[in-house]
């Protein structure tokens, strides 16, 4: 557990609270002392103006141009989000405002490398726009990973602000273009990772995963609990960039381990108390975080009762101008037994492009079937397979002819009766040892989970986007990792099956189109 920590507040604090849900107008704000030279522009309040404003705009010009730059570079993603120039971190702020989702990014302008919080929107979690930098250090040296909660009228960021403390900053327009520091920053001491929620007329502030502040105004915060975490103590490190929801009738913390990446806690929440009592926990990341592993989330309620889940992946081999991609967005349930459900959101679909298929059949014993007509590195595989009583059974992509390179995702059958004393769960591998002959890609160990598989056929839902691979495993399990072929041809699809025969009882395959 962390220790408490010590919040002191701002001696720029306002006179008088402000009504709550709205912004003090009083007090002058506090010197920049950092201020960014990156282009800024004050944008008109209709979404009309901001259109056609958005068509001129410096920052947007610049973008198009530096995409179609990247474009060229082999292994940067059709369908995956990635910055529209120089590197990306940590997702930031997911959230839904007048019908569309924003994600804001730790971006890293060219010409000043600091943290300044990237920007991009969506009608549908799938295919993204660029908008210029939301939020630019000043203030605070960098802009560091934080959360927002979206308000009738407004929509607030709550974020650490390096060398300065944690920091408020609102935003009321149709696009969220412009956003304002109110007067008072910082609001508390120290600066962590975080995340912000209203509860009624009070605003909550997570940081890190275990000290709780509490605010009325958003300029004067206090501690509600510096204990948020109760109960069961699960192995989640250093609890960075939080993300706190209800899913079901339960709530979900999402967060990050510098050791082990990607990970939620699912538990319960007494508001009286402001405690979280969580009951298990689950990683989107199987191994190390780096290299080209999962790293850190951000998320939203859907309004139906899930979550909507993105996460940034690792680069595993040193790239020009950019390095990080993001996951596709994921749709986090809560299933009648109260554990985790993962999808890719439904409107992925949207980008399916021409599609082949493969019919029923039975996989033979130690044989590896290739499956000649389906090839590609921009591809959705639906795969359902019968293990039945097969030693393991193994889907094969981004294979070459002659398997010189490949990437599997190799489901481990223990569900099989082989030692009526001790009967582990099912393990599921996704491989990339040799997914790369380049001397320059990063070895990353294979991701291994375990799954229940209650004696349903294996479901693998794979996605394939040049130099990433997202797994999906019968709704109940994600792996990642970013894979670098070195070889053209390397874009085959096979598979195996050990031992005893398995059953191949369907397969279908869509090329994917570019969200670009």
């Amino acid at each position: 557990m962390m220790k408490p920590l010590l919040i002191i507040l701002s001696l720029a604090l306002y006179s008088a609270a402000a009504e709550p849900g709205k912004t003090p107008e009083s007090s002058a704000p506090a010197p920049e002392k950092f201020p960014s030279p990156v282009p800024k522009q004050t944008f008109s309040q209709t979404l009309t103006e901001q259109q056609k404003e958005l068509k001129t705009n410096e920052l947007m010009r610049r973008f198009a141009a530096s995409r179609k730059q990247l474009s060229a570079d082999r292994y940067r993603p059709a369908y995956h989000f990635v910055s529209p120039e120089s590197t990306l971190n940590d997702p930031n702020g997911l959230s839904f405002w007048q019908g569309r989702w924003h994600l804001f990014y730790q971006a890293y302008p060219p010409e000043d490398t600091r943290q300044h919080w990237g920007h991009t929107v969506s009608d549908d979690l799938v295919h993204w726009r660029d908008l210029p930098y939301a939020i630019y250090p000043g203030i605070e040296r960098m802009c560091f990973s934080g959360g927002t909660v979206v308000e009738d009228k407004q929509v607030v960021a709550f974020y650490p602000g390096i060398d300065a403390g944690m920091m408020v900053a609102v935003s009321r327009d149709p696009l969220l273009l412009n956003w304002e520091k109110i007067p008072g920053n910082p609001v508390a001491q120290p600066a962590r990772d975080s995340c912000i929620w209203k509860q009624g007329d009070t605003y909550l502030g997570l940081m890190g995963s275990n000290t709780l502040l509490s605010s009325t105004d958003l300029a004067h915060w206090n501690t509600a609990n510096a204990n948020f975490l109760s109960g069961p103590s699960f192995p989640i490190d250093d609890g960075n960039c939080p993300t706190f929801v209800p899913i079901g009738d339960k709530y979900i913390l999402l967060l990050f381990s510098h050791t082990r990446g990607g990970q939620y806690l699912l538990g319960d929440y007494d508001p009286r108390q402001f405690k979280f009592t969580p009951y298990d926990h689950g990683r989107f990341n199987h191994g190390l975080v780096s290299p080209a592993g999962v790293h850190a989330p951000s998320a939203s309620t859907d309004g139906k009762g899930g979550v909507i889940n993105i996460l940034n992946i690792n680069e595993g081999k040193p790239a020009n101008g950019w390095d990080h991609i993001f996951s596709l967005a994921q749709q986090l349930t809560l299933a009648p037994d109260k554990r985790l459900r993962i999808e890719p959101v439904a409107a992925v679909a949207s980008l399916r492009g021409p599609h082949q298929s493969a019919a029923q059949t039975v996989l033979p014993a130690n044989q590896e079937i290739v499956l000649d007509a389906i090839k590609g590195d921009t591809m959705e595989l639906d795969v359902e397979i019968d293990p039945q009583t097969a030693s393991w059974v193994q889907l094969n992509v981004l294979r070459s002819p002659k398997a010189e390179e490949y990437t599997t995702i190799t489901f481990h059958n223990y569900d099989r009766n082989v030692n009526r004393w001790f009967r582990p769960n099912s393990i599921v591998c996704l491989d990339g040892s040799r997914s790369s002959t380049l001397p320059d890609v990063i070895a990353r160990p294979p991701e291994t989970a375990s799954i229940e598989r209650g004696g349903e056929p294996i479901r693998l839902r794979v996605f394939i986007d040049r130099s990433v691979v997202e797994v999906f495993v019968n709704g109940k399990l994600y792996l990642a990792m970013r894979v670098y072929p070195g070889r053209q041809d390397s874009l085959g699809v096979s598979l195996r099956a050990q031992g005893q025969d398995a059953v191949l009882k369907k397969l279908d395959a869509w090329q994917m189109q570019s969200i670009w």
